[in-house]
Protein backbone atom coordinates (compact mmCIF):
# COMPACT_ATOMS: atom_id res chain seq x y z
CA UNK A 1 0.00 0.00 0.00
CA UNK A 2 1.34 3.41 -0.98
CA UNK A 3 -0.60 6.64 -0.52
CA UNK A 4 -0.31 10.42 -0.17
CA UNK A 5 -2.90 12.30 1.86
CA UNK A 6 -3.57 15.48 3.81
CA UNK A 7 -1.87 15.31 7.19
CA UNK A 8 -4.61 17.06 9.20
CA UNK A 9 -7.39 14.90 7.70
CA UNK A 10 -5.51 11.70 8.53
CA UNK A 11 -4.78 12.96 12.06
CA UNK A 12 -8.47 13.68 12.64
CA UNK A 13 -9.41 10.21 11.37
CA UNK A 14 -6.79 8.52 13.58
CA UNK A 15 -7.96 10.42 16.66
CA UNK A 16 -11.52 9.28 16.02
CA UNK A 17 -10.84 5.57 15.51
CA UNK A 18 -8.28 5.49 18.34
CA UNK A 19 -11.15 5.33 20.85
CA UNK A 20 -11.84 1.76 19.71
CA UNK A 21 -8.21 0.60 19.91
CA UNK A 22 -7.67 -2.03 22.61
CA UNK A 23 -5.80 -0.67 25.63
CA UNK A 24 -5.06 -4.12 27.06
CA UNK A 25 -5.24 -7.20 24.90
CA UNK A 26 -3.69 -10.61 24.39
CA UNK A 27 -3.75 -9.88 20.64
CA UNK A 28 -1.01 -7.32 19.83
CA UNK A 29 -2.59 -6.55 16.48
CA UNK A 30 -5.61 -5.00 18.23
CA UNK A 31 -3.37 -2.30 19.73
CA UNK A 32 -3.08 -0.97 16.19
CA UNK A 33 -5.42 -0.01 13.36
CA UNK A 34 -5.98 -1.61 10.00
CA UNK A 35 -5.68 0.61 6.92
CA UNK A 36 -6.91 -0.24 3.42
CA UNK A 37 -6.44 1.94 0.33
CA UNK A 38 -8.57 1.56 -2.78
CA UNK A 39 -9.42 4.02 -5.56
CA UNK A 40 -9.25 7.43 -3.80
CA UNK A 41 -10.30 6.29 -0.31
CA UNK A 42 -8.41 5.18 2.79
CA UNK A 43 -10.43 3.02 5.20
CA UNK A 44 -9.31 2.81 8.84
CA UNK A 45 -10.57 0.10 11.19
CA UNK A 46 -10.15 -0.24 14.97
CA UNK A 47 -11.67 -2.98 17.12
CA UNK A 48 -11.21 -3.88 20.78
CA UNK A 49 -13.62 -6.85 20.53
CA UNK A 50 -16.33 -4.81 22.28
CA UNK A 51 -16.63 -1.78 20.01
CA UNK A 52 -15.41 -1.52 16.43
CA UNK A 53 -15.31 1.39 14.00
CA UNK A 54 -14.70 1.62 10.27
CA UNK A 55 -13.96 5.12 8.97
CA UNK A 56 -13.55 6.19 5.33
CA UNK A 57 -11.24 9.05 4.39
CA UNK A 58 -11.81 10.13 0.75
CA UNK A 59 -9.66 12.38 -1.41
CA UNK A 60 -6.32 10.60 -1.08
CA UNK A 61 -3.85 9.68 -3.81
CA UNK A 62 -3.40 5.91 -4.07
CA UNK A 63 -0.19 4.94 -5.84
CA UNK A 64 -0.53 1.29 -4.82
CA UNK A 65 -3.70 -0.24 -3.42
CA UNK A 66 -3.51 -2.60 -0.49
CA UNK A 67 -3.83 -3.02 3.27
CA UNK A 68 -1.53 -2.81 6.28
CA UNK A 69 -1.47 -2.59 10.08
CA UNK A 70 -0.54 0.89 11.37
CA UNK A 71 0.93 1.51 14.85
CA UNK A 72 -1.61 4.12 15.96
CA UNK A 73 0.39 5.65 18.84
CA UNK A 74 3.51 6.40 16.81
CA UNK A 75 1.57 7.45 13.70
CA UNK A 76 -0.54 9.92 15.67
CA UNK A 77 2.61 11.49 17.16
CA UNK A 78 4.18 11.86 13.72
CA UNK A 79 1.05 13.49 12.32
CA UNK A 80 0.68 15.80 15.31
CA UNK A 81 4.29 16.99 15.32
CA UNK A 82 4.68 17.45 11.56
CA UNK A 83 3.65 20.76 10.06
CA UNK A 84 3.48 19.46 6.49
CA UNK A 85 0.20 19.79 4.58
CA UNK A 86 0.67 16.30 3.06
CA UNK A 87 2.43 13.10 4.06
CA UNK A 88 3.12 9.80 2.30
CA UNK A 89 2.86 6.22 3.61
CA UNK A 90 4.53 3.27 1.93
CA UNK A 91 3.67 -0.06 3.57
CA UNK A 92 5.45 -3.28 2.70
CA UNK A 93 5.10 -6.74 4.17
CA UNK A 94 7.51 -6.06 7.06
CA UNK A 95 7.77 -2.29 7.49
CA UNK A 96 5.89 0.97 7.03
CA UNK A 97 7.67 4.10 5.82
CA UNK A 98 6.19 7.53 6.60
CA UNK A 99 7.72 10.52 4.82
CA UNK A 100 7.36 14.21 5.59
CA UNK A 101 9.23 17.16 4.10
CA UNK A 102 12.05 16.91 6.61
CA UNK A 103 11.52 13.49 8.11
CA UNK A 104 11.55 9.79 7.47
CA UNK A 105 9.97 7.35 9.92
CA UNK A 106 10.18 3.58 9.61
CA UNK A 107 7.93 1.38 11.72
CA UNK A 108 7.47 -2.39 11.94
CA UNK A 109 4.25 -3.90 10.64
CA UNK A 110 2.15 -6.91 11.57
CA UNK A 111 0.31 -9.47 9.47
CA UNK A 112 -2.85 -7.77 8.20
CA UNK A 113 -4.65 -11.12 8.13
CA UNK A 114 -4.49 -11.31 11.93
CA UNK A 115 -6.82 -8.33 12.29
CA UNK A 116 -10.45 -9.47 12.78
CA UNK A 117 -13.14 -8.20 10.46
CA UNK A 118 -16.12 -6.18 11.61
CA UNK A 119 -19.34 -6.65 9.64
CA UNK A 120 -20.66 -4.32 7.00
CA UNK A 121 -23.94 -2.58 7.71
CA UNK A 122 -26.74 -5.11 7.28
CA UNK A 123 -30.01 -3.99 8.80
CA UNK A 124 -31.96 -7.12 7.90
CA UNK A 125 -34.96 -4.90 7.15
CA UNK A 126 -35.13 -3.70 10.76
CA UNK A 127 -33.58 -0.28 11.25
CA UNK A 128 -34.37 3.35 11.89
CA UNK A 129 -33.01 6.67 10.72
CA UNK A 130 -32.49 9.80 12.79
CA UNK A 131 -30.74 13.08 12.01
CA UNK A 132 -27.31 13.58 13.51
CA UNK A 133 -28.41 16.82 15.21
CA UNK A 134 -31.34 15.13 16.95
CA UNK A 135 -29.22 12.17 18.01
CA UNK A 136 -26.49 14.48 19.31
CA UNK A 137 -29.02 16.26 21.52
CA UNK A 138 -30.42 12.96 22.81
CA UNK A 139 -26.96 11.68 23.68
CA UNK A 140 -25.96 14.92 25.38
CA UNK A 141 -29.08 14.83 27.55
CA UNK A 142 -28.84 11.21 28.68
CA UNK A 143 -25.35 9.66 28.56
CA UNK A 144 -24.07 11.59 31.58
CA UNK A 145 -26.58 9.73 33.77
CA UNK A 146 -25.22 6.26 33.00
CA UNK A 147 -23.22 4.38 35.62
CA UNK A 148 -19.73 5.18 34.32
CA UNK A 149 -17.81 3.27 37.01
CA UNK A 150 -20.27 0.44 37.66
CA UNK A 151 -20.79 1.77 41.19
CA UNK A 152 -24.34 0.41 41.30
CA UNK A 153 -23.15 -3.18 40.93
CA UNK A 154 -25.56 -3.61 38.03
CA UNK A 155 -23.63 -3.99 34.78
CA UNK A 156 -26.70 -3.20 32.69
CA UNK A 157 -26.64 0.39 33.99
CA UNK A 158 -23.26 1.03 32.35
CA UNK A 159 -25.11 1.19 29.03
CA UNK A 160 -27.69 3.49 27.50
CA UNK A 161 -31.08 1.97 26.76
CA UNK A 162 -31.99 2.42 23.10
CA UNK A 163 -35.71 1.99 22.51
CA UNK A 164 -37.24 2.20 19.05
CA UNK A 165 -40.93 2.18 18.22
CA UNK A 166 -43.05 3.31 15.31
CA UNK A 167 -43.10 7.00 16.25
CA UNK A 168 -39.46 7.50 17.15
CA UNK A 169 -36.65 6.56 19.49
CA UNK A 170 -35.91 6.94 23.19
CA UNK A 171 -32.53 7.06 24.93
CA UNK A 172 -32.54 6.27 28.65
CA UNK A 173 -29.68 6.21 31.18
CA UNK A 174 -29.49 5.82 34.95
CA UNK A 175 -27.01 5.15 37.75
CA UNK A 176 -29.88 4.58 40.28
CA UNK A 177 -29.43 8.09 41.73
CA UNK A 178 -30.70 9.85 38.62
CA UNK A 179 -32.57 8.90 35.47
CA UNK A 180 -32.57 10.71 32.12
CA UNK A 181 -35.03 10.00 29.29
CA UNK A 182 -34.99 11.76 25.92
CA UNK A 183 -37.30 11.18 22.95
CA UNK A 184 -36.49 12.08 19.37
CA UNK A 185 -38.31 11.72 16.05
CA UNK A 186 -37.05 8.89 13.87
CA UNK A 187 -38.12 7.00 10.79
CA UNK A 188 -38.52 3.40 11.92
CA UNK A 189 -38.62 0.49 9.48
CA UNK A 190 -39.37 -3.17 10.05
CA UNK A 191 -40.99 -2.69 13.48
CA UNK A 192 -44.63 -3.70 13.79
CA UNK A 193 -47.14 -1.23 15.19
CA UNK A 194 -47.16 -1.20 18.96
CA UNK A 195 -43.93 -3.23 19.21
CA UNK A 196 -40.83 -1.79 20.90
CA UNK A 197 -37.25 -2.94 20.44
CA UNK A 198 -35.00 -2.54 23.47
CA UNK A 199 -31.19 -2.63 23.35
CA UNK A 200 -28.49 -1.62 25.84
CA UNK A 201 -25.70 0.18 23.99
CA UNK A 202 -22.35 0.52 25.84
CA UNK A 203 -21.42 4.02 26.90
CA UNK A 204 -18.14 3.79 24.97
CA UNK A 205 -20.04 3.35 21.70
CA UNK A 206 -22.34 6.25 22.54
CA UNK A 207 -19.32 8.49 23.17
CA UNK A 208 -17.71 7.33 19.92
CA UNK A 209 -20.89 8.14 18.00
CA UNK A 210 -20.90 11.61 19.56
CA UNK A 211 -17.28 12.21 18.52
CA UNK A 212 -18.10 11.40 14.89
CA UNK A 213 -18.85 14.96 13.81
CA UNK A 214 -21.61 14.57 11.24
CA UNK A 215 -23.64 17.55 10.03
CA UNK A 216 -26.89 18.17 11.91
CA UNK A 217 -29.06 17.13 8.96
CA UNK A 218 -27.08 14.03 8.03
CA UNK A 219 -29.13 10.88 8.47
CA UNK A 220 -27.74 8.24 10.82
CA UNK A 221 -28.93 4.70 10.13
CA UNK A 222 -29.16 2.38 13.14
CA UNK A 223 -29.53 -1.38 12.87
CA UNK A 224 -30.26 -3.24 16.11
CA UNK A 225 -29.44 -6.94 16.36
CA UNK A 226 -29.86 -9.44 19.18
CA UNK A 227 -26.35 -8.94 20.58
CA UNK A 228 -24.93 -6.00 18.65
CA UNK A 229 -25.82 -2.69 17.04
CA UNK A 230 -24.75 -0.94 13.84
CA UNK A 231 -24.49 2.83 13.40
CA UNK A 232 -23.91 4.02 9.85
CA UNK A 233 -23.00 7.58 8.85
CA UNK A 234 -21.74 8.88 5.53
CA UNK A 235 -18.14 8.10 6.48
CA UNK A 236 -18.21 5.78 9.48
CA UNK A 237 -19.74 2.56 10.74
CA UNK A 238 -19.68 1.82 14.49
CA UNK A 239 -20.23 -1.73 15.67
CA UNK A 240 -20.70 -2.27 19.44
CA UNK A 241 -21.57 -5.46 21.28
CA UNK A 242 -24.63 -4.84 23.44
CA UNK A 243 -24.65 -4.73 27.23
CA UNK A 244 -26.54 -7.64 28.76
CA UNK A 245 -28.94 -7.42 31.70
CA UNK A 246 -32.26 -5.97 32.76
CA UNK A 247 -32.97 -2.25 32.79
CA UNK A 248 -35.22 -0.57 35.38
CA UNK A 249 -38.88 0.06 34.37
CA UNK A 250 -38.27 3.73 33.72
CA UNK A 251 -41.77 4.54 32.48
CA UNK A 252 -43.37 3.30 35.71
CA UNK A 253 -40.80 5.19 37.82
CA UNK A 254 -41.46 8.50 36.06
CA UNK A 255 -45.23 7.97 36.03
CA UNK A 256 -45.28 7.34 39.79
CA UNK A 257 -43.15 10.42 40.47
CA UNK A 258 -45.53 12.59 38.42
CA UNK A 259 -48.52 11.09 40.18
CA UNK A 260 -47.05 11.76 43.64
CA UNK A 261 -45.89 15.31 42.91
CA UNK A 262 -47.83 18.12 44.59
CA UNK A 263 -45.99 21.18 43.24
CA UNK A 264 -45.01 22.25 39.74
CA UNK A 265 -42.42 25.01 39.59
CA UNK A 266 -41.24 26.70 36.39
CA UNK A 267 -37.53 27.53 36.56
CA UNK A 268 -35.45 29.75 34.22
CA UNK A 269 -32.66 27.45 33.05
CA UNK A 270 -29.72 29.88 32.87
CA UNK A 271 -30.48 31.68 36.13
CA UNK A 272 -31.19 28.47 38.03
CA UNK A 273 -27.91 26.94 36.78
CA UNK A 274 -26.01 30.07 37.81
CA UNK A 275 -27.46 30.02 41.34
CA UNK A 276 -26.77 26.31 41.82
CA UNK A 277 -23.15 26.82 40.80
CA UNK A 278 -22.81 29.80 43.12
CA UNK A 279 -24.24 27.93 46.08
CA UNK A 280 -22.02 24.92 45.34
CA UNK A 281 -18.84 26.98 45.72
CA UNK A 282 -18.87 26.30 49.47
CA UNK A 283 -19.40 22.55 49.22
CA UNK A 284 -16.56 20.11 49.79
CA UNK A 285 -15.93 16.38 49.32
CA UNK A 286 -17.68 15.57 52.59
CA UNK A 287 -20.72 17.76 51.98
CA UNK A 288 -21.62 17.80 48.30
CA UNK A 289 -25.05 19.15 49.08
CA UNK A 290 -27.16 22.22 48.35
CA UNK A 291 -30.30 22.72 50.43
CA UNK A 292 -33.15 24.49 48.63
CA UNK A 293 -36.20 26.15 50.09
CA UNK A 294 -38.96 27.01 47.64
CA UNK A 295 -41.36 29.60 49.03
CA UNK A 296 -43.70 32.20 47.60
CA UNK A 297 -41.75 34.27 45.05
CA UNK A 298 -38.28 32.74 45.41
CA UNK A 299 -36.01 29.78 46.05
CA UNK A 300 -33.15 30.07 48.54
CA UNK A 301 -30.11 27.80 48.22
CA UNK A 302 -27.66 27.12 51.04
CA UNK A 303 -24.48 25.09 51.29
CA UNK A 304 -21.85 24.61 53.96
CA UNK A 305 -18.46 22.90 54.07
CA UNK A 306 -16.48 22.01 57.17
CA UNK A 307 -13.43 23.93 55.95
CA UNK A 308 -14.75 25.99 53.05
CA UNK A 309 -17.46 28.06 54.78
CA UNK A 310 -21.09 28.74 53.91
CA UNK A 311 -23.10 30.19 51.03
CA UNK A 312 -26.63 31.48 50.57
CA UNK A 313 -28.08 32.63 47.25
CA UNK A 314 -31.60 33.48 46.16
CA UNK A 315 -33.42 33.25 42.83
CA UNK A 316 -36.66 35.15 42.42
CA UNK A 317 -39.61 33.11 41.12
CA UNK A 318 -42.44 35.63 40.64
CA UNK A 319 -44.87 33.00 39.34
CA UNK A 320 -44.47 30.61 42.28
CA UNK A 321 -46.89 31.28 45.13
CA UNK A 322 -46.12 28.34 47.40
CA UNK A 323 -46.45 26.19 49.34
CA UNK A 324 -43.09 26.11 51.10
CA UNK A 325 -41.04 23.09 49.99
CA UNK A 326 -37.60 22.04 51.20
CA UNK A 327 -35.35 19.65 49.28
CA UNK A 328 -31.60 19.01 48.94
CA UNK A 329 -29.56 17.86 45.94
CA UNK A 330 -26.04 16.92 44.98
CA UNK A 331 -25.26 20.06 42.93
CA UNK A 332 -23.18 18.16 40.37
CA UNK A 333 -26.29 16.19 39.36
CA UNK A 334 -28.15 19.42 38.66
CA UNK A 335 -25.28 21.17 36.89
CA UNK A 336 -24.71 18.31 34.42
CA UNK A 337 -28.41 18.20 33.65
CA UNK A 338 -28.87 21.96 33.27
CA UNK A 339 -25.83 22.28 31.01
CA UNK A 340 -27.43 19.84 28.58
CA UNK A 341 -30.42 22.15 28.05
CA UNK A 342 -28.93 24.36 25.35
CA UNK A 343 -31.63 26.61 23.94
CA UNK A 344 -34.27 25.73 26.55
CA UNK A 345 -35.49 28.89 28.36
CA UNK A 346 -37.32 27.10 31.18
CA UNK A 347 -37.63 23.71 32.82
CA UNK A 348 -40.51 22.41 34.93
CA UNK A 349 -39.77 20.95 38.36
CA UNK A 350 -42.33 18.50 39.75
CA UNK A 351 -41.81 17.75 43.43
CA UNK A 352 -43.70 16.58 46.50
CA UNK A 353 -41.45 16.43 49.56
CA UNK A 354 -37.74 16.45 50.26
CA UNK A 355 -37.86 12.68 50.72
CA UNK A 356 -39.21 11.71 47.29
CA UNK A 357 -37.62 11.89 43.83
CA UNK A 358 -37.84 15.19 41.96
CA UNK A 359 -38.66 15.32 38.25
CA UNK A 360 -37.51 17.96 35.79
CA UNK A 361 -39.20 18.02 32.38
CA UNK A 362 -38.94 19.91 29.09
CA UNK A 363 -42.24 19.29 27.32
CA UNK A 364 -42.82 15.68 26.31
CA UNK A 365 -39.33 15.21 24.91
CA UNK A 366 -37.10 15.17 27.97
CA UNK A 367 -37.39 14.02 31.58
CA UNK A 368 -34.74 14.00 34.28
CA UNK A 369 -35.45 12.37 37.63
CA UNK A 370 -33.02 12.88 40.52
CA UNK A 371 -33.01 11.49 44.03
CA UNK A 372 -32.85 14.09 46.82
CA UNK A 373 -30.34 13.99 49.65
CA UNK A 374 -31.86 13.24 53.03
CA UNK A 375 -30.72 13.61 56.61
Amino acid sequence: MKITCQRDSLLTACQLVKAAVAARTTKPVLSNIKASAQDDTLTLVAYDMEVGIRYELPGIVVARAGSCILPITELEKILRESGDPDISLDAGSEAILVKTTGGRFEMPSLDVNEFPDIPSFDDGGHYHEITAGTLRTMIRRTAFSADKKDTSGRFSLTGVLWEAEEKGAHLVATDTKRLAVCHGPASVYGVKDGVKTLHLVPLKAIALRERNRAGDQELIRIGLRANAALFQTERAMIYPSLVQGKFPPYREIISKTQKDSTQKISLPVDSFLSRVRQAAIMTDDESMRVDMTFDAGAVTMKARGAKTGASEVTLELPEYDGPKTEIAFDPSYLVEFLRSLDGEPTVLLEVSTGLRPALFTCGDQYSYLVMPLTG
